[in-house]
C-alpha cells in the first residue's frame, strides 16, 4: 500500500482485533468507520475477544481523495487491518497522535482496554487564523513596547540629570541586564512547544506552579500598572502639546507652568475606559491596528534625528545649541539636584535625584521583551522568531538609546535638557506637532498592549486551575477574557488616579525585574542540571549567564529602592505561600523535581552500599498493609498502619514503604494493581505519613514477600524493618494457609537480614490526639542491637506516649546472676543516654520447671488448649505418613520432630507470658523478643507458640533485630 492508497476487496474482512471496515464511498471525503462487530459475527467467525466489547471509533481523513475522486474512479478500499494494530499501538497513536509531544490535554483512555466509545478526527487540523512571522510577531511588538514613553518625554531630562557618562553607563547596564534575559528566554521558548501565558507559562514549567503563579501574577500586576504608566504619558504630552485642554493648570516658583495632577487624572481615567472598550472588541482588532501605532513612532524617530542635525544655537528654541563639543563637555558629568513632583529643578524639592533613582525612572524604557513571547500562540514558527526577534529588538533599542545619550547631551544646555521635558518634540523637524501624535499614538499603542496582554495573562494563570479563587477569570479556548479585562481596567484606573509618573514606574520596574529574575533563574536550573529533556534549539546560552543576569535584577532592584524590593518580594512570597496553601497540587515536570532527583542520586551514591553508621541510621519500615485480616475493598491499608509508622520516626523523619501483594498473574491484575497503587497513594496523604505506595502482583503471598525483601529500595535506602500486624484471626476465621506464610515471612527476613516488628492489638492502638498513660515494658531477652531500646526512645518522642516511662525487664537463669546484670543493663542504658528502670527477672530452668509443676494462673487454660491441639495435629501427621507410607511432612518437607523439644518450647511461652501478665498488664505497650521459627517445626506448632506468648496481652510489639548495632555508646 503507496501513497495513503486503500486497497479494495470484494467483501468486508474483519481484522484480529475483532473490527470490521465498511468500504470507502468514492465521491466524498474518505471516512474509514470501525465498529464493534455484531455478535452473530463474532460467534461464526470464532474470533473471540479477549478484552470485551471493544471502542467504536471513527476517524475521519480531512484531506480530498485526489484526482482519482474527481474523475470518478474508484478508490481502493480498505484490507481490514492496518500495519500499527499488529503492534497493538494502534489506538493510542490514533487517538494522541503527536498532540501529546506538545503538552496538550487530550483525554485518552487509560488502557487498551477500555470500554468506552471514542471519536477520533485525523488529517488537516482545524484552520486557525494568521500566523505571524519573526518581523510582525516579535520583534515589532517588543519594538513597541520597549520604545515608550520614557524615551520621549523622560530620557533627555534623564541625560541632563546624570550626564552623558552616567547615562552611557546607565543604558548599558540596564540592557545588559535584558540582553541576559533575552538569552535565557530564547533557551526556555526553543526547548518545546509554548501555550498561552509567555513568561507565566515558561516560569512554571520550569520552576514548579507555585513559582510560576506567584511570578505570574506580579507579572500581571506590572502588565495592569505599566498601562496606567503610559495612559499617563500620553496624557501629559497632550496636555503640553494643548495646554487649553487642561482644566487646572500648574507654576511653579520658577514661572514654568506644568499639567495639573488632576488633569492628569481625569483625562486619564477616561482614556483608560476608552482602550478598555476597544480591547473588548477582541485581539484580532489590535493587531490590525499595531502597525498603525507604530508607523507614527518610526516616523517621529526620523524627524527626531533630522531636527538634532538641523538644529543651529539658539534654534528652534533657546538653551539649544546644535552638536556642540563644548556643550558635550559640559554635560559629560553629573548634577543631581532636588525636583518638584514634575521633574522640574526647585531648591526645595521634595525629591532628591541619584543613579539609584534613575534606574528606577530608565528601567521601564529597556522592558517590553516579553511582548513576542505573549503571542507565541499567534506565531508561525515560535522555536526561531522568539530568539531572533526579541535579541534583535533589545539590541536595536539599545544602540538607539546610546547614540541618543551622545547626541542629546551635545545638543542643548543642561538648563534646558532639566526644564524642556519635551526637548524632543521642540528639536523635532519641521514640526513639534508630529512628534507629539508620534508621542501619543506610540503610548497608546503600548497602554493598549498591556491592556491587552494582562488579562490574557491573568486567564492563562486561571485555566492552569491552580488557585480556586481566579476562577472567575477562568475562558473557554479560543473566548475573550472579559472578566480578567474589567479587572485590568479597574487596577488601571487606581494607578491613574495617582497621577504622579515618577511614583508609578518603580513599581512596574519592580513586578518586571520578578519575572526577568524568574526567566534567569529558570534557565540557570535547567541548564545546570541539564536533564535528557533540556535541549533547547537556542544553543548561545550557559548556566552561568542566566545566573549573572538573575544577580543583576536583584541587584537593580535594591539599587531603585530596597522598600520597594522588601514589599514586592514579600509580596511574591506571600502569593507562594497562598499557593501552597490553598492551591491544587499539579506536577509539570519543573526544575526542582528533576534537582530532587539529581540531588537524590548524589546522596545515595555518597551514601555507599557500606553499612550506615548506628549514628546515622535511621529506621525505614517496609509495611505489610495487608496480609491477613478482612478490610472494606476500599480500604487499602489498615487505618492504624500509618499511625504506627509514624511512631516509628523521630519528628516525622524517615521513609515509610508501604506495601500490598496482589495474588493472581501480573498480565491481568496489572491495571487492578495501578488502581491499588493510586489508593493506596491516596491513603498515605490523608495519613500525613512520609512514605511511599507498592503494589506487587504475585502468584502467592510468600513469593512476592520474598520478591519484596530481596528487590526493594537501592543501596542503603532498603527498608531495614519489617512491619505487620499480628494474625489474630487466623484460627478464628480456620485460615489454615496463614502459618505457613506468616513463618515463611519471618525467615524471609532472617535470611534477607532484616528487622521485624509485628503489632499485636492493633486495632487498639493509639493515634496522636490518644495520650497515653503507665509504662512501656521491655522484655529484653536476647540480643538485637539495640532495636528494641530505640524503638522505645522513638515511642517517647510521641504525644500520645510522651507521658510514659521505659521499664527494662531482663531474663537470668539464676538469682546469682541477677545483681550484676541488672548492673550491667544499668550502665549500658546510661551510656546510651536513655532514662529506664531496670527489672531483673529470674526464670526456673526446665527440668526446674518441671519439677515444680504447671503454675496455675491466666495463661494455663491457654496451655491446656495449645497441648491439645499440637498433640491432634502430631496424630494426624502420623497417621497421614503410616497411611502413605511416607516419613512425617509438614508444609511440604520431611521433618523430624522432638515431642520434648515442642513441650519445652510450650512451657517456655507460658511462663514468658505468664510474667508479661503478672508485671505487664496495665503498661500502655509491651515489647517483648520475637522467637525465630525452630527448625524442623510445623508452621501450626510455631503459631501456637506465638499465639500462647500474647495471650491476653492488649497491646504488644514483637521485635527482632538484626546482625547489626542500630544505637552506639559514643558521640
Amino acid at each position: 500500500m503507496e501513497n495513503g492508497q486503500i486497497e479494495s476487496a470484494d467483501e468486508e474482512l474483519p481484522s484480529r482485533s475483532g473490527r470490521k471496515y465498511t468500504p470507502v464511498v468514492a465521491h466524498d471525503r474518505a471516512v474509514l468507520q470501525m465498529s464493534s462487530m455484531d455478535p452473530e459475527f463474532s460467534s461464526s467467525s470464532q474470533l473471540p475477544n479477549r478484552d470485551g466489547p471493544l471502542k467504536k471509533v471513527k476517524v475521519s481523513l480531512q484531506s480530498n481523495m485526489g484526482s482519482n475522486a474527481k474523475q470518478g474512479t474508484s478508490p481502493s478500499h480498505a484490507r481490514g487491518e492496518s500495519k500499527l494494530e499488529l503492534f497493538g499501538f494502534d489506538s493510542l497513536v490514533n487517538i494522541l497522535g503527536l498532540k501529546s509531544m506538545t503538552g496538550e490535554q487530550i483525554p485518552a483512555p487509560s488502557s487498551l482496554r477500555e470500554r468506552e466509545d471514542v471519536s477520533i478526527s485525523l488529517g488537516q487540523t482545524k484552520p486557525s487564523g494568521v500566523k505571524l512571522g519573526t518581523t510582525m510577531g516579535v520583534f515589532l511588538p517588543c519594538l513597541q513596547s520597549i520604545l515608550g514613553i520614557i524615551y520621549y518625554i523622560r530620557f533627555s531630562w534623564i541625560v541632563g540629570m546624570a550626564g552623558i557618562g552616567e547615562s552611557l553607563f546607565l543604558v548599558a547596564f540596564c540592557n545588559l541586564c535584558t540582553f541576559l534575559t533575552g538569552l535565557s528566554l530564547s533557551a526556555i521558548a526553543t526547548n518545546g512547544a509554548m501555550k498561552g501565558g509567555g513568561p507565566y507559562y515558561l516560569i512554571g514549567r520550569a520552576l514548579g506552579p507555585e513559582v510560576g503563579v506567584s511570578i505570574g501574577l506580579c507579572f500581571f500586576l506590572g502588565n495592569a500598572v505599566a498601562g496606567a504608566l503610559y495612559v499617563l504619558g500620553a496624557v501629559e504630552t497632550f496636555l503640553d502639546a494643548v495646554p487649553v485642554a487642561g482644566i487646572f493648570r500648574v507654576t511653579n516658583a520658577a514661572g514654568v507652568s506644568s499639567p495639573s495632577i488632576h488633569d492628569l487624572q481625569i483625562y486619564g481615567i477616561v482614556m483608560t475606559i476608552s482602550l478598555s472598550f476597544i480591547v473588548f472588541g477582541g485581539v484580532k482588532i489590535i493587531n490590525r491596528v499595531a502597525p498603525a501605532f507604530f508607523i507614527p513612532v518610526l516616523f517621529s524617530l526620523s524627524c527626531i534625528f533630522i531636527g538634532i542635525f538641523a538644529a543651529r544655537k539658539d534654534h528652534p528654541a533657546s538653551g539649544i545649541t546644535g552638536l556642540s563639543l563644548t556643550t558635550f563637555k559640559d554635560n559629560w558629568s553629573s548634577d543631581y539636584q532636588r525636583t518638584d513632583s514634575a521633574g522640574i529643578p526647585d531648591p526645595e524639592g521634595k525629591i532628591y535625584w541619584n543613579f539609584n533613582a534613575l534606574v528606577g525612572l530608565f528601567f521601564p524604557a529597556v522592558t517590553g521583551i516579553m511582548a513576542g513571547s505573549n503571542r507565541s500562540a499567534s506565531l508561525k514558527d515560535t522555536q526561531r522568531s522568539i530568539p531572533v526577534g526579541t535579541l534583535a529588538a533589545t539590541v536595536t533599542t539599545a544602540s538607539l538609546y546610546l547614540v541618543s545619550v551622545l547626541f542629546f547631551g551635545a545638543l542643548a544646555t543642561r538648563k534646558k535638557l532639566l526644564t524642556d521635558r519635551l526637548l524632543t518634540a521642540t528639536v523635532a523637524w519641521p514640526v513639534p506637532v508630529i512628534t507629539y501624535v508620534g508621542i501619543i499614538l506610540s503610548t497608546l499603542g503600548a497602554a493598549l498592549q498591556s491592556l491587552t496582554g494582562a488579562p490574557r495573562l491573568l486567564a492563562a494563570i486561571a485555566n492552569d486551575d491552580i488557585l480556586p479563587v481566579l476562577n472567575y477569570f477562568k475562558v473557554a479556548e479560543g473566548g475573550e477574557p472579559h472578566v480578567a479585562t474589567l479587572f485590568t481596567a479597574f487596577i488601571c484606573c487606581g494607578c491613574v488616579v495617582i497621577g504622579n509618573l515618577d511614583l508609578i514606574t518603580p513599581t512596574v520596574t519592580m513586578f518586571f525585574l520578578l519575572c526577568y529574575t524568574g526567566v534567569n533563574l529558570s534557565c540557570f536550573l535547567l541548564d545546570l542540571l541539564d536533564a535528557p529533556s533540556w535541549r533547547p534549539r537556542w544553543k548561545f546560552h550557559h548556566w552561568s549567564l542566566s545566573l549573572l543576569g538573575a544577580s543583576l535584577c536583584i541587584v537593580i532592584m535594591f539599587l531603585i529602592s530596597w522598600a520597594f524590593t522588601v514589599v514586592s518580594l514579600a509580596l511574591a512570597g506571600l502569593i507562594y505561600y497562598y499557593v501552597c496553601l490553598k492551591g491544587k497540587a499539579g506536577d509539570w515536570g519543573d526544575g526542582f523535581k528533576s534537582a530532587y532527583f539529581q540531588l537524590a542520586l548524589r546522596s545515595l551514591r555518597s551514601l555507599g552500599a557500606d553499612q550506615v553508621h548506628p549514628k546515622n541510621w535511621y529506621p525505614i519500615p517496609l509495611i505489610f498493609c495487608r496480609p491477613w485480616g478482612k478490610l472494606p475493598d476500599n480500604v487499602p491499608c489498615h487505618p492504624k498502619l500509618a499511625d504506627f509508622a509514624n511512631c516509628m520516626k523521630k519528628k516525622g523523619r524517615g521513609m515509610s514503604i508501604f506495601v500490598a501483594i496482589h495474588d493472581g498473574d501480573y498480565h491481568e491484575c496489572a491495571e487492578d494493581a495501578k488502581a491499588a497503587w493510586r489508593q493506596l497513594s491516596a491513603y498515605i496523604e490523608y495519613k500525613r505519613c512520609e512514605g511511599v505506595a507498592e503494589i506487587v502482583v504475585a502468584p502467592s503471598m510468600s513469593d512476592g514477600f520474598r520478591g519484596i525483601v530481596q528487590t526493594m529500595g537501592l543501596g542503603n535506602l532498603k527498608p531495614n524493618i519489617v512491619v505487620m500486624r499480628y494474625p489474630e484471626i487466623w484460627r478464628r476465621e480456620n485460615l489454615t494457609q496463614i502459618p505457613a506464610t506468616f513463618v515463611s515471612i519471618i525467615n524471609d527476613c532472617i535470611v534477607a537480614n532484616k528487622a521485624v516488628v509485628i503489632v499485636k492489638g492493633l486495632d487498639e492502638w493509639p493515634n496522636e490526639y490518644q495520650r497515653q498513660y503507665g509504662t512501656i515494658d521491655l522484655y529484653w531477652i536476647v540480643r538485637d542491637g539495640g532495636l528494641m531500646l530505640l524503638l522505645s526512645q522513638l515511642l517517647l518522642t510521641k504525644e500520645s506516649f510522651e507521658s510514659c516511662k521505659i521499664q527494662v525487664f531482663c531474663i537470668a537463669e539464676e538469682d546469682a546472676d541477677a545483681e550484676e546484670l541488672k548492673a550491667d543493663v544499668k550502665k549500658f542504658l546510661y551510656d546510651l543516654r536513655m532514662q529506664a528502670e531496670v527489672i531483673v527477672i529470674t526464670m526456673k530452668s526446665w527440668e526446674a520447671h518441671v519439677e515444680d509443676g504447671a503454675q496455675q494462673d491466666d495463661s494455663m487454660e491457654a496451655f491446656t488448649g495449645a497441648q491439645k491441639r499440637i498433640a491432634a495435629y502430631l496424630g494426624e501427621m502420623k497417621e497421614k505418613a503410616q497411611r502413605e507410607g511416607s516419613p512425617l511432612m509438614a508444609d511440604g518437607k520431611a521433618i523430624v520432630i522432638n515431642e520434648q523439644q515442642v513441650e519445652k518450647f510450650l512451657y517456655t511461652t507460658l511462663k514468658l507470658n505468664s510474667t508479661i501478665l503478672r508485671y505487664s498488664r496495665i503498661a500502655a505497650v509491651v515489647l517483648v523478643s520475637l522467637p525465630p521459627p525452630p527448625l524442623n517445626h510445623p508452621a501450626y506448632f510455631y503459631m501456637e507458640y506465638m499465639d500462647l506468648l500474647v495471650q491476653n496481652v492488649p497491646r504488644l510489639l514483637i521485635v527482632r533485630g538484626y546482625r547489626r548495632d542500630v544505637v552506639t555508646l559514643f558521640t
